[in-house]
Order: C-alpha cells, then structure tokens, then sequence
C-alpha cells in the first residue's frame, strides 16, 4: 500500500505513508480501516486502494457492496468519538487534521482508557451502519428482522410490524471484519492488549444492541390508537456514543498477565465478574496537559476554555492550572431582517464582542 498503489488525490497519499509507518508499533493492522472515512467514494477504488489489513481485503473483495457501509461506520465512530470528547483534555483529535499522522494516532496501541473507547465505538459505528444498510434494502444479504413479522398481543392491541433493524447481520459483519486472527503484538502486554481490544469490540456491539428500541404507531377511528403496529429500531448513534462515554467513566483496569481469562488488575476485585458491556483498559491515561510528539500528544496550550465551568471544559482543568489568555473576538452577523414588497429583504447589520479564553 505504497503511494504508487493508492494513485489518489493528496489525502490519501499522507495516510497510507502514516500507516505504514505506524505499523511496527500497531501489527495488527486491524484498526488500519478507519482511514477509509477519509476516502471520498472508496467504492470507486476498489479494495486493493483501500487502508484495510490484508484479511479485510480479501472480506471486501467478497462482500464489495459493504464498502459504503464500512466508510460510514468509521465516519460515525470518528465523529461521536469527537463530540463525547470535545470538551475534555483527551478530545479524540490528537493531533491537527492537517497533519500526516493517523486520525487517532498511538492512542490506538495505548491500551488506555481512551483506546477503549475508541475500539468500542468505530465497532459499534460498524454495526449502525450496517444495520441501516439493511432495514432500507440496499443489500440482499439482509434486510428487516423477518422473526418480527409475525406475533404480538392480541388482548393488548399491538403486533410486529413494519421494518425492525435486523442488528444480527450487522453483528455479524463488525466481529468478522474486526476481529479476525490479531498477530506479531510482542511485549510483555502483549496478550493482555489482544483480549482487550477484542473484549471492547464485543462491548461496542452490545452497546447497539442494549438500546433497541420498540416504537409504535397507532391505528384505529378518529386517532383512537385501537391497534398499534410495533417495530424494533436501534438508537440514534449520539445516544450509544453517550452509553459508551458512560462505559469508559466507569471501565476497569484489567491485569496485562492473561491466564485463562481476563481479570481485573486489583486483586481485592477479581471475585467481581467483568460483564461483557464493561469497557476495559490495561494502563492509566496520561494527563494529556503537555505536547508528547512522540505519543501524538499536543496538549492543551491553544484550547479555548469556559471560565465560568467547574466541568472538564473549565478554565482551572482544560489548562491544566497554567492559567489562559483573555482576547475579544468581534462578531457581525445580520439582523432585524425584514421581507420588503417586491421582493428582497433588507436587515441590518448587528455587531457583538465576545471575551473568548485560551489556555497558556
């Protein structure tokens, strides 16, 4: 996947040399895929162009029509990875968008909480995506859940109806196409990284399942909702985006010495089973206050702040106690817009000041 094979705009070039050099430190290329979200039309490439491991060129090769989907299930952990983020020292861009490293860059081989994010999310983007694929019948391997057809309750007034998002196909696709063999991780959490990884795949997935949904629609005379039809749907991706930023507020440091299974690193707490939809991680984050090249780390100098905030997004913690800059940025905008006969509309011209506070 050298700059010859990709023979695409600029973008491209900058993320197949990123991936390449990145991958000594992250061999098991399975989180190469979510460069594909940069990629304007990957169908139109065809998969050998495309930034995906060797595996997952030859699952797209197979299933082509999935390119689509799959672009839109990193787009969508991308951006909800942002937005859950943006206000925190760690906000899901570790670096500038203009710059020649991965969209999360050594976040990926961390094993932090962050990381687990991370994987939860773009697996859960993956299933989203997929899934909608499927209930608006753009694929013929799958389509609505055919087992909600028929039932309901009779005494009750409702039966399945209408097109229930069938998650089983999309379940499915997201554990083949991300957790297939994970090999050449060496180091001394090695293992512990792998079962990791996997185990927050698994817990962005459930996510999607764990919030379906029923949602109904009434018939009857005059609006008397006498019958209802009932379908399944998944949640909107900003609601799973939020269970999961609950998840990774509450994950659990895990030990990086496997045996049979996964335990927690206290050894006061490896009686408390660890549940599938549990967010895990091996080693604390950094503070994430400084500029670390070497980490992808650029810190929170520049970062505008919230004064008046006692939350992450405050002055005291974005900045890390260093204190911030105070400027007055001046905002013109139009106003009082009025529709005059006949026929344009004239406004006025309305200036405001705003203080806007940057971290030191």
């Amino acid at each position: 996947m050298g700059r010859a094979g990709c023979g695409l705009p600029r973008l491209c070039v900058r993320w197949a040399a990123l991936l390449l050099a990145l991958w000594p430190c992250c061999a098991h290329g399975n989180w190469m895929w979510l460069g594909i979200a940069s990629f304007g039309v990957p169908e139109k490439l065809g998969c050998a162009g495309l930034p995906l491991s060797g595996r997952q060129k030859e699952l797209c090769k197979r299933k082509p029509h999935l390119l689509p989907s799959i672009r839109e299930g990193a787009r969508l952990g991308i951006q909800e990875c942002r937005s859950q983020f943006r206000h925190e020292r760690w906000n899901c861009l570790l670096l500038p968008p203009d710059s020649d490293f991965s969209v999360f860059g050594a976040e990926l081989s961390s094993g932090t909480k962050e990381t687990a994010f991370i994987y939860a999310v773009t697996a859960a983007g993956l299933v989203h995506a997929v899934t909608r694929s499927c209930s608006a019948g753009n694929m013929t391997e799958c389509s609505c859940d055919t087992n909600l057809q028929n039932g309901g309750s009779a005494t009750e007034g409702w039966h399945w109806g209408g097109c229930s998002d069938d998650i089983h196909y999309g379940m499915w696709f997201s554990r083949k196409f991300l957790d297939g063999p994970i090999k050449n991780i060496t180091g001394k959490d090695g293992n512990g990284l792998i079962s990791m990884n996997l185990h927050n795949n698994e817990a962005g997935r459930q996510a999607v399942a764990k919030l379906l949904s029923v949602d109904c629609r009434c018939h009857g005379v005059s609006g008397s909702c006498a019958v209802k039809t009932c379908w399944k749907t998944m949640s909107s991706f900003e609601k799973i985006g939020q269970y999961l930023k609950d998840r990774y507020e509450n994950s659990i440091q895990i030990s990086d010495r496997l045996k049979k299974k996964l335990r927690r690193k206290e050894k006061t707490q490896r009686k408390i089973p660890i549940r599938k939809e549990d967010l895990l991680y091996i080693n604390k984050s950094p503070n994430y206050c400084v500029e670390d090249r070497r980490l992808g780390i650029p810190g929170t100098q520049g970062r505008e702040c919230n004064r008046t905030s006692e939350g992450p997004d405050g002055c005291n913690l974005l900045c890390c106690g260093r204190g911030y800059n105070t400027h007055v940025v001046r905002h013109v905008e139009r106003c009082e817009c009025k529709f005059v006969w006949c026929c344009y509309v004239r406004c006025r011209r309305c200036e405001s000041m705003t203080d806007v506070h940057t971290c030191k």
